[in-house]
């Protein structure tokens, strides 16, 4: 219990708070009903782009909240916490949370103007647009600093990167434009923040 607790103090603060209330929503969702079921996590604020287009704008942000199943909770909070506790430390709280919802933001709107595009809608939830934001800023930092981004090598941050759109691509189910989108939305803004800076 001791080591547990060690762990949760040794993270950042807003990356943390971030976990917890996926881990949240996730648990009282649980609760209510069945998170594998697109009609039951439409009902409770999943992304859906017609639904979007009608005005229901507040999905956009909800959405990066919820989760389809324990496993999709398990991957993608892993992830947050290798990823987003590395950016929180480099680019500070206030910042972080501004890449973090802001790319992920960026990555549904994309997601949506895709489907659009396409004509083909489905239900869609996670945080992987945001964390693909998170993974997008720390390219731009990578990039800005000529291979640094604190713990994590350029070389292993663009192959984590790679494998994930990859993997995207190949299995299906997986909204890989709200990933692309995140990640851009997360390198454009880590630009605009300012974020290669480190704070003091």
């Amino acid at each position: 219990m001791q080591e547990f607790t060690d762990f949760l103090k040794s993270r950042q603060k807003v990356n943390l708070a971030i976990v917890i209330a996926n881990i949240l929503a996730f648990v009282v969702l649980t609760f209510l009903g069945n998170t594998e079921d697109a009609r039951f996590m439409l009902e409770h604020g999943a992304c859906f782009t017609p639904l979007i287009r009608e005005g229901e704008y507040y999905r956009l942000f909800t959405g990066m909240f919820l989760h389809f199943g324990a496993e999709h909770l398990l991957y993608n909070m892993l992830l947050l916490i290798f990823v987003g506790d590395t950016l929180e430390r480099i680019v500070g709280k206030v910042r972080y949370l501004l890449l973090y919802l802001g790319g992920g933001l960026v990555g549904n709107i994309v997601s949506c103007a895709w489907e659009l595009y396409r004509e083909d809608y489905a239900v869609s939830a996670g945080a992987s647009g945001a964390i693909f934001a998170v993974i997008g800023a720390l390219v731009y930092i990578v990039v800005r600093n000529r291979g640094d981004a604190g713990e994590i090598s350029g070389r292993r941050l663009l192959l984590m990167a790679g494998l994930s759109i990859l993997q995207g691509l190949t299995e299906s189910g997986i909204n890989n434009s709200a990933h692309i989108g995140g990640f851009l939305g997360g390198f454009v803004l880590a630009w605009l923040l300012g974020a290669a800076r480190r704070r003091k």
